[in-house]
């Protein structure tokens, strides 16, 4: 006979196999740490706060978790409203401002627009649906396919990264790659 700790468990268990083979999936890993957190199944492998759990567990800061708990809450209240979602949580992040309600009507004027799929694009939009004015960041206008490829690439080498524990690119040499390329943009 199976008890409620043996099915506890077995679910904690799902969970954190979803979280480490989906990590780069936000909505995946963001869904499963909500369940993890409204369960309370981290007490389950002895640590106090969700927190500390996913600290020690997944090298994860609490907002980054949080993050990607309420994306996760944005992507399965907007999914009904068509085939295009946020990519990735900083698209969803925007949409955490505003109601349930709200989040489903913006989303949907946002994509009438026709303005690229972008973190930027979408927090103007939703900066100025709530009102917000002199926002710094623009529309995103202009990116060739190419450029949009490179940033890709990286992004990809990044995570690769950050997956084998920065064992490959230290997390010091990315920082200062970063950081040259930055200046490159700015004074060429």
């Amino acid at each position: 006979m199976t008890n409620e700790f043996d099915l506890s468990q077995k679910r904690l268990d799902r969970l954190e196999s979803v979280i480490q083979k989906y990590r780069q999936d936000f909505y995946s890993v963001g869904k499963a740490l909500k369940e993890i957190r409204d369960g309370r199944y981290y007490h389950k492998l002895s640590f106090k706060s969700f927190e500390s759990y996913v600290k020690i567990r997944w090298d994860m800061g609490r907002s980054h978790a949080y993050r990607l708990i309420e994306a996760s809450v944005v992507i399965e209240n907007i999914s009904p409203t068509g085939d295009v979602l946020p990519k990735n949580e900083a698209q969803a992040r925007p949409l955490t401002r505003l109601d349930l309600l709200s989040q489903k009507k913006v989303w949907r004027n946002f994509l009438k627009t026709g303005k690229p799929l972008s973190a930027l694009n979408i927090i103007k939009f939703v900066s100025a649906y709530l009102g917000e004015q002199n926002t710094t960041r623009p529309f995103v206008e202009i990116i060739s396919k190419d450029y949009r490829a490179a940033v890709s690439s990286m992004l990809s080498h990044i995570s690769l990264a950050q997956n084998d524990g920065w064992k490959s690119t230290s997390q010091k040499t990315a920082l200062y790659w970063n950081n040259v390329m930055k200046e490159k943009i700015r004074w060429g």
